[in-house]
């Protein structure tokens, strides 16, 4: 390897994810206005990879009110801020200029993957490795989101659709009866204190009788 080459791989950015020819990507371009600057999203259908190293571009071609609109960005420019992969399609061609006379379910392109999680760049990846080899710094603040997974997912699998929903009806219907049970037992209070303050205040009346009673045998026995 020549020693302009060996420079120029150490300079290319790793910040973009691995897409290729096919792919429906979202590529974020900064605009400038005059003294303002924004941020635009083109997104469309990579038709095109060209080149390698700093020269390298791609072309991304998107339909625009029945219009076809195709760009060209070159990878290494830093007004091309992200990229992102929305939908990964299966060709067999480097080039899709046979797009261009296409329209309709005819220019859609056949996808296999699904799970677009895993096309992420050389940079994420590596800031993933390091969170994932770095040592766990608080464990007990942990442990809470595990006990709430586990009581989510009970004997370790998460329950879906029909199994989630009688799941829900039987948190809901053991809720309702907890509640009933402590409304029960409310009543029951209240019935006590309303039994305990009538006898009090039936004891206190019977006590008022009996000091008066004396208090009039003494006035007829004056009399």
């Amino acid at each position: 390897m020549r020693t302009l080459d060996f420079i120029e791989n150490e300079m290319l950015r790793r910040d973009l994810p691995p897409f290729k020819v096919g792919d429906t990507v979202a590529v974020h371009v900064k605009v400038r206005e005059g003294d303002k600057e924004r941020i635009q999203v083109f997104q469309g259908l990579v038709i095109r990879r060209r080149g390698a190293g700093a020269g390298e571009t791609f072309t991304v071609r998107k339909i625009s009110s029945g219009v076809g609109v195709e760009r060209v960005f070159p990878v290494q420019s830093p007004l091309v801020t992200k990229v992102e992969i929305k939908a990964r399609g299966y060709v067999r061609r480097s080039r899709l200029y046979y797009l261009r006379n296409l329209s309709g379910k005819k220019a859609r392109l056949h996808s296999k993957v699904r799970d677009l999680s895993g096309l992420i760049s050389e940079e994420e990846a590596e800031t993933l490795a390091n969170t994932s080899d770095a040592p766990e710094a608080a464990p007990e603040v942990e442990a809470a989101p595990e006990a709430t997974e586990e009581e989510a997912a009970k004997g370790g699998k998460k329950l879906k659709g029909k199994a989630l929903k009688k799941a829900k009806a039987a948190e809901k219907a053991e809720r309702m009866k907890k509640l009933k049970v402590e409304e029960a037992e409310r009543a029951a209070q209240k019935a006590e204190e309303a039994a305990s303050a009538e006898a009090e205040e039936a004891a206190a009346d019977a006590g008022d009788d009996a000091s008066d009673a004396p208090a009039e045998e003494a006035e007829e026995s004056k009399d």
